[in-house]
């Protein structure tokens, strides 16, 4: 049996869907609004039509700002498919969308024809260009940054840029931002990186306007689906002992097995596969022209279609046939292991499972994204992570809790990403009504600069990716020992200094506010009695009337996180995991103590003394630990 963390029911008010008279969907008509904007980065889910609304600008740009060229860059060749010619004008637009045959750079063939196509068309008359990222890297080598001056530079998957010194990608993006007059429209479902280095550096992503069309506006907008649910399933030993209690082969599944050189690989994986297939039934034929495999199911002798997109022979065949998937039984389950996620499009996928902790959000969105098409054969959605349980007896403990952890920290910042927002106010009299999508907060601190404005309008996932990816919080999650308002007021805002340097203690108070109660409140449970609506925070109904900072403050954002954990597994486990986390209990990262420190001595001047370690005030408790940690450091480097 596996339990969800998180349930989530949607309007199915098929807004997200429809269509305006230019034939732009919502998500592509917010676009469109900022058309004229030179740089401008467009954040919105998979299958939200972000490829369309691309077409839109590009056009609008060459028709009537007087851009010259279109570039499309893909990070690789399927997801060309994405940009063909497509059909605006029946839709009411003012032209169609037409790249020349030549001019797509994504059909197979080497890298060097490749950038020859590039370097012929940037000296052509021609207009639109599909290429993938290797190709226009390659190109960039050999043209000057001036070649872009009135183009449209377009970058999809957008967060396969990275601010390093060391990405060729991110190296071009900044070169041409800083020495041409190009326009560039980025584009990602998922603005996370799986590492820790930035999309853009801070001075270049204020160069751009941002579009952002939630997740939860794309699912709440759809036709069909009411509900997505994520979930795990713990297992010990190997993971193909425990696959049959979470697939279920009446639905329409992509499984994604482990990396090779994951700790839940067998490192066979073609083995894995057959395991699989015995698991499902007897393969009863081979299709020689597609590669799909018929299986007859050992329950009810039911054959079901399965795509092995594991194996190397044959794999182009099984591409092909994906590409071309158009009724419900063309395909039952698919089982991948590096393909089917980014740019993947199988409508009538119902549930995504996956084995093993994948270490990118990025990634995790992309899988996600698999399973949350709107199709009529589903009204529900799911994501199932497969993941180790920890071992007394597995000498790998430690890595285990962590691996643990961070799937965790990645199912609970889904829920901030699936889930609607919130926009929050002071309550300063009675006579606030709340109203949908708002709420009254006693004591709560609104934006007062643009600084936090932008931050909570537009960033506030983006901040939320880094605090769910913090080490500190990852431990606090299922350390029941952390009291809730350092996690709120010690941790959380350590990461957002960390985050926006720049930011003062009165700026860091604010976001930190409105990270907390959306956290708090998109985790909450609504309930209606009589004319009084309240909210189940923790173990216990508040009067939204009643809701103030200090409440928000004193409740464990992880509550629910953990009873989840706590029903999934047993009672030794708990406590192996209580351990390994307690073994390093008085632990702090660099950015903690930063963090920390000159509130120490904050607290030294006011009380003329140090922080007690073994306070009944959680906070001094915790500055009190940072004292003793810091003295034992320092003892330590004395020894040495």
């Amino acid at each position: 049996m596996m339990n969800n963390i998180f349930d989530i029911n949607y309007n199915h008010t098929g807004n997200s869907k429809s269509t305006n008279e230019l034939g732009m969907r919502e998500m592509q008509s917010r676009v469109f609004e900022k058309r004229n904007s030179q740089h401008l980065l467009v954040k919105a889910p998979p299958a939200s039509g972000k490829s369309r609304a691309l077409m839109f600008i590009g056009l609008d740009k060459l028709i009537n700002q007087g851009i010259k060229k279109v570039i499309v860059a893909v990070p690789e060749r399927s997801i060309g498919a994405s940009f063909k010619d497509t059909d605006l004008i029946s839709g009411g637009f003012y032209s169609n969308w037409k790249v020349e045959p030549r001019n797509n750079l994504t059909t197979p063939g080497g890298d060097k024809s490749k950038v020859q196509g590039f370097l012929r068309f940037m000296s052509s008359n021609e207009k639109i260009l599909v290429c993938t990222h290797a190709t226009l890297r390659f190109a960039f080598e050999q043209v000057e940054d001036s070649m872009f001056d009135d183009c449209l530079l377009a970058i999809d998957e957008f967060h396969h840029v990275s601010a390093d010194v060391n990405s060729r990608l991110g190296e071009l993006l900044r070169s041409v931002l800083r020495n041409s007059t190009c326009h560039i429209v980025a584009m990602t479902g998922s603005y996370f990186r799986g590492d820790s280095v930035p999309i853009l550096e801070p001075q270049d992503e204020e160069l751009f306007d941002k579009v952002t069309y939630t997740y939860y506006e794309q699912l709440d907008g759809y036709e069909y689906l009411k509900s997505f649910g994520i979930g795990y399933h713990f297992y010990q030993g190997k993971y193909l002992s425990a696959i049959d209690e979470v697939l279920d082969t009446n639905k329409k599944t992509i499984i994604h097995i482990p990396n090779v050189n994951s700790v839940e690989s067998t490192k066979e994986k073609e083995m894995e596969v057959d395991h699989i297939l015995d698991l499902i039934g007897v393969v009863d034929q081979i299709d020689p022209k597609t590669g799909i495999l018929y299986v007859k199911r050992g329950s009810d002798g039911k054959v079901l279609k399965i795509a092995d997109l594991v194996k190397v022979e044959g794999r182009d065949r099984v591409v092909d046939y994906l590409r071309n998937v158009t009724e419900l039984d063309d395909v039952d389950i698919i089982i991948a292991l590096g393909m089917a996620k980014e740019g993947f499009d199988w409508p009538y996928c119902e549930h995504a499972l996956t084995i093993g902790y994948r270490g990118s959000l990025t990634e995790i969105v992309q899988i996600i994204g698999r399973c949350t098409r709107d199709s009529f054969n589903k009204s529900h959605a799911q994501f199932t992570n497969l993941i180790a349980q920890p071992d007394a007896k597995d000498d790998e403990v430690t890595f285990t809790v962590n691996t643990m952890l961070k799937a965790i920290s990645s199912s609970l910042l889904m829920e901030q990403v699936l889930t609607p927002d919130f926009k929050f106010k002071t309550r300063k009299s009675s006579t606030d009504i709340n109203k949908i999508g708002e709420l009254y907060i006693k004591g709560f601190k609104e934006p007062s600069t643009q600084n936090t404005r932008k931050i909570i309008e537009n960033d506030l996932n983006d901040l939320k990716a880094a605090i769910f990816q913090d080490t500190q919080i990852q431990k606090a999650m299922i350390n029941r020992d952390v009291d809730p308002t350092v996690i709120n007021k010690l941790l959380i805002p350590k990461v957002i200094q960390e985050k926006y340097p720049t930011l003062t203690d009165e700026e860091v108070e604010e976001v930190r506010q409105n990270v907390v109660a959306d956290n708090a409140l998109k985790s909450s449970v609504r309930e209606i009695t009589g004319s009084k609506e309240f909210i189940r925070m923790a173990d216990k109904f508040v009067n939204v009337e009643d809701l103030s900072i200090d409440l928000i403050d004193s409740i464990n954002p992880f509550q629910q996180a953990y009873e989840v954990i706590s029903k999934e597994l047993n009672a030794p486990t708990l406590r192996l995991i209580q351990e390994s986390i307690d073994a390093k209990r008085f632990e702090f990262d660099e950015g903690e103590l930063k963090y920390i420190w000159p509130k120490v001595e904050e607290f030294f001047y006011e009380n003329g003394r140090a922080p007690d370690a073994k306070s009944n005030n959680h906070i001094e408790k915790r500055m009190g630990e940072a004292v003793i940690y810091m003295r034992n450091l320092k003892r330590s480097r004395m020894n040495d």
